[in-house]
């Protein structure tokens, strides 16, 4: 019996993990908390396309990914668009300047803990492997989740960003939407 108990609560644990990263569902409540203790909320960008970065400081894949994002934010940014990036590491606070120095990210790049971005992620905790990019669109729906693992960021990062972007700039604000990516 005891064995049966948790195989079922591992089997929830493995379903809620799966579940949970479902999109297209409404954006969490979110601000992005910046070194100078300015919050930039989520919604404060309600009618542009966000692309949010989870970043660990002492990534290099994180550093090239944020001036990535710095450059197709000089591109889209009178679009609509806005980049945003959170470093969520143990010393996030402490590296953050040089992060942000050595990424040429312009746009806002703030820092919070792990459990702020499971919780923003809606998973329980794992592993994750960085970086983590979301998208939300126009009317606050967050529309993809991609995990540094993933084929979106390890394949041609640069193609995949545009692509999406692309996608999402081009909607109509009148709520039409293909909610397929």
């Amino acid at each position: 019996m005891k064995k049966s108990k948790w195989t079922a609560i591992v089997l929830v644990w493995i379903l809620a993990a799966g579940a949970a990263a479902q999109t297209p569902r409404r954006a969490p409540d979110y601000a992005v908390q910046l070194l100078d203790g300015t919050k930039v909320p989520l919604a404060a960008h309600l009618g542009k396309v966000v692309v949010l970065a989870f970043v660990n400081t002492d990534c290099p894949h994180c550093r090239e990914a944020c001036g990535l994002m710095q450059k197709l934010q000089n591109e889209y940014g009178p679009r609509g668009v806005q980049m945003l990036a959170v470093a969520f590491d143990q010393r996030a606070r402490q590296d953050l300047p040089q992060f942000i120095q050595r990424s040429g990210a312009k746009f806002p790049v703030g820092y919070d803990t792990p459990m702020a971005l499971l919780r923003f992620l809606e998973r329980p905790p794992a592993a994750v492997y960085v970086p983590i990019l979301a998208f939300i669109d126009r009317a606050g729906l967050l529309r993809g989740i991609y995990l540094g693992d993933s084929e979106f960021v390890a394949k041609d990062l640069e193609k995949n960003l545009r692509g999406t972007i692309e996608k999402l700039a081009a909607e109509k604000p009148d709520g039409r939407r293909d909610l397929r990516f």
